[in-house]
């Protein structure tokens, strides 16, 4: 195999990952219609995305549109309006891999609320980092919601959109779709909690010590422009679809 056919075969396998990622998103309920976007980072620096306002069984690899690390359009495919706010998380962050910006019920409510989800559950910390804060209003697919969901995301993976969703960052697509389902599920019961007369906070101890769990996860992202095979786990998200 020559390089370019090596290239072009990678280049392939993360088109398949973005399309599969988007798939799932949907049947798991985190959008409705064609709201939110997937994202991947290929190995020459480009991003892969999902186009505009497609639905997402129409969405193929070969159908995804191709951006560079400042967000201008690359070739003929119309990316998502919010390719700026993608393009800022990986020139935000070398070891980010996937991102997945979505609507889910719970999370929207908190994120409406402007309320931040408490890491009232363990796998809201080793997943997410803790808390899921919430990133000041901005319209939508502005450099200024780009901006400042980006200020967010260095210690966590995971901010919520003031009146507006959710962003997940991954090292993979597949990774940051199970934090956005971490995420509605840690908001789901936390929202419960409230209901029952509010979540009781895990010991600080507890706390530290999945934050360093969390930090030793993501200090082994793998760099998005290495070779680097799916994860067992990474694959068994991407079967949901």
């Amino acid at each position: 195999m020559t390089t370019s056919e090596y290239r072009d075969d990678r280049h392939a396998t993360i088109a398949a990952e973005v399309v599969r990622a988007a798939l799932a998103m949907e049947v798991a309920g985190l959008v409705v219609g064609t709201a939110g976007n997937v994202s991947a980072r290929r190995p020459d620096g480009l991003i892969y995305i999902t186009p505009s306002a497609t639905p997402y069984g129409d969405v193929t690899p070969n159908g995804l549109a191709v951006i560079d690390i400042d967000g201008h359009q690359q070739g003929s495919g119309r990316p998502s309006t919010e390719k700026a706010m993608h393009a800022a998380c990986y020139r935000a962050f070398p070891e980010v891999g996937g991102v997945v910006h979505c609507h889910p019920i719970h999370g929207s409510m908190f994120a409406t609320a402007r309320r931040p989800i408490s890491p009232a559950v363990e796998e809201a910390i080793i997943y997410v980092g803790g808390e899921v804060p919430v990133a000041d209003y901005a319209p939508t697919g502005t450099d200024e919601l780009a901006d400042e969901v980006v200020r967010h995301l260095a210690d966590c993976s995971a901010v919520l959109m003031s009146n507006h969703g959710l962003l997940c960052i991954g090292s993979s697509p597949a990774d940051a779709l199970h934090t956005a389902q971490v995420v509605e599920h840690t908001a789901h019961i936390v929202f419960g909690a409230i209901l029952l007369g509010g979540a009781v906070a895990l010991p600080e101890s507890v706390v530290q010590s999945f934050a360093r769990m969390y930090r030793h996860r993501r200090s082994r992202w793998t760099s998005p422009t290495a070779d680097r095979a799916l994860s067992p786990g990474e694959l068994e998200i991407l079967d949901l679809a």
